[in-house]
């Protein structure tokens, strides 16, 4: 029989138990890290981390790879694969059929525009319109958005890029400031979005004049308008070392002068440099109201280079070489900082991108390109013909959709040669002849209308037709090329080679496209070598798991455990 003090005893012994239960879920809730820090690296492969392995020197990529959670097998979701929408992606855990930002330029009210562009906004640090960017066009939060609500707005979020959507979109609503580069001056600026004027550490970090110095020291020259020549640059070591590139003199490479430093690595450097001023100068991670900061970097500067010249240039090792050494630099400031442990940093990219077309015929394996804008020529010319219309009624192509314009259509309704006793719209029968036109190219998979997609479209690409499409902003005709076919982004400009391109594009549903990195490191993370598959959509409820605050409003990913 248990006795009154027995039972005393054992009620003591429970409340105890339940006490020590209690602190331990209170200790957890206190130990957030004080700062986490995204990286996203533009037009970054996955395989980009074993390829230069070797190479790569211990305190960037390999430490992340060596501390941190890797996850081998992430990929994109939806079409298409490119800059504005990834970095949407990641950072709001959601497919553009939710986020609104489909393309990097979208269709709006007769005019193509940047999906961050706001003209109600005026510029701060320049007098450009480069500065007049807001996130007017997302239609959802970010896990940067949740944090600030999540802390009544006491967490302080700067984010920070070369590009302007690369800055604005991860930064969200409600980020206290976002910067990006203004591709004439080379000075950080921002938009009246997010304050009157810049900060009095950047007005400092933007007088030292860093871009023109690097672009000095390795023997760039200012031309008579201005802007700063950034042709090829020596690669850091010898030419014979580059073991995992092309010959440095193949032709697959656009060799021609460019125009400005993005074109270079120094223009990571200079991000890289930006990203440590922003860290001293607003004191990431030592936030007085003991809540979490989040800084949002993006370097751009790696998706200008392999544009024009692909995976397989030396030049695309280099500027990989150098950028391990520039995150490096980041995480030593961090360590220095913030502390070693307290932090949380993740890496991850937008999309990746094809081998060259050139490269791989020359090896066997089957590639063409597709030069969409001459195909609207084409397809207007047909619909004059058929329908007797008086102007042109598609406005446009990107991203393998095609765009009507509403009212030059509205304006060829009652012009139409169609049968009295047709119901057909003219907008459809557009739609429909011009679907059979491009069914018959030989570089194109499928046409369809994005609202009405065949039941023999495949998976993959079925899902991701559905996840790209956003009413209102998709446009009427989605095109899906055939394996292997890289669109001519310069549209023949660039045709030095044969007709062939040079560099490369991305966009399509293939996994060299679609295959990025994720690695997250830090403050309670386990190491560990994940080949379990995932999407772009998990990362952003992983990191806002880490910080324990909601998911952002339209987020259909799922959190990956990393601890």
């Amino acid at each position: 029989m248990v006795t009154y003090r027995q039972s005393l005893a054992f009620c003591g012994l429970f409340l105890m138990g339940i006490l020590q239960v209690c602190a331990q879920q209170v200790k957890e809730l206190a130990e957030r890290p004080k700062l986490v820090v995204g990286i996203m690296v533009d037009q970054m492969r996955w395989d980009y981390l074993v390829r230069y392995y070797e190479r790569y020197g211990d305190g960037g990529f390999r430490r992340m790879m060596a501390e941190g959670y890797n996850c081998n097998r992430l990929n994109i979701n939806y079409l298409p694969a490119v800059t504005a929408v990834g970095h949407t992606a990641v950072y709001t855990g959601t497919v553009p059929a939710f986020s609104g930002i489909i393309s990097n330029s979208m269709y709006f009210d007769g005019e193509w525009d940047t999906p961050v562009r706001d003209n109600t906004v005026e510029p701060v640090g320049t007098k450009r319109k480069d500065g007049k960017a807001s996130p007017h066009r997302l239609m959802c939060t970010t896990m940067t958005d949740e944090l600030r609500l999540a802390t009544n707005f006491r967490s302080k979020v700067i984010s920070i890029s070369t590009k302007d959507r690369a800055s604005v979109l991860p930064g969200g609503h409600c980020a206290n400031a976002a910067y990006w580069m203004d591709s004439k001056s080379m000075d950080f600026i921002t938009s009246s979005y997010y304050m009157k004027e810049l900060p009095g550490w950047l007005k400092a970090f933007n007088k030292q004049k860093l871009g023109e110095k690097y672009l000095k020291e390795f023997g760039r020259k200012q031309g008579k308008d201005g802007q700063w020549e950034a042709d090829f640059w020596q690669l850091l070591y010898e030419e014979d070392s580059y073991v995992q590139s092309a010959e440095k003199q193949a032709d697959y490479y656009d060799q021609r002068t460019g125009t400005i430093l993005k074109y270079t690595p120094w223009g990571n450097t200079l991000l890289a440099d930006m990203t440590i001023a922003a860290i001293e100068g607003e004191q990431l991670g030592k936030n007085p109201a003991g809540v979490p900061d989040f800084l949002a970097i993006s370097f751009s500067c790696t998706d200008m280079i392999g544009h024009r010249v692909g995976p397989n240039a030396p030049w695309i090792e280099d500027t990989y070489l150098r950028l391990d050494k520039d995150i490096k630099r980041i995480l030593d400031t961090l360590d220095q900082q913030v502390g070693r442990g307290q932090y949380v940093v993740f890496l991850s990219a937008d999309h990746a991108g094809s081998h060259n077309v050139k490269f791989r015929r020359e090896h066997g394996i089957p590639a063409g390109t597709w030069a969409p804008y001459r195909i609207i020529k084409e397809l207007n010319d047909k619909l004059k013909a058929a329908f007797g219309l008086t102007e042109d009624v598609i406005h446009g192509v990107e991203d393998h959709r095609i765009f009507f314009n509403n009212e030059a259509l509205a304006r060829q309704q009652n012009r139409t040669t169609a049968q009295p006793h047709n119901r057909t719209t003219v907008k459809q029968q557009c739609i429909d002849l011009c679907i059979d036109i491009l069914q018959k190219k030989e570089n194109v998979a499928y046409a369809f209308e994005p609202i009405k997609i065949p039941a023999y479209i495949p998976e993959p690409i079925r899902t991701m037709c559905i996840n790209g499409y956003c009413p209102g902003r998709s446009g009427e005709i989605q095109i899906v090329l055939q394996q292997g076919i890289t669109e001519d982004y310069d549209d023949g400009y660039k045709k030095d080679y044969n007709g062939i391109p040079v560099g490369t594009n991305h966009a399509v549903w293939s996994p060299y496209d679609t295959h990025i990195p994720f690695i997250v490191m830090g403050k309670g993370i386990r190491h560990a070598w994940d080949e379990k598959s995932y999407t772009v959509n998990d990362i952003a409820p992983t990191i806002c798991s880490l910080l324990q605050i909601q998911q952002p409003s339209a987020c259909v990913g799922k959190a990956i455990e990393v601890r």
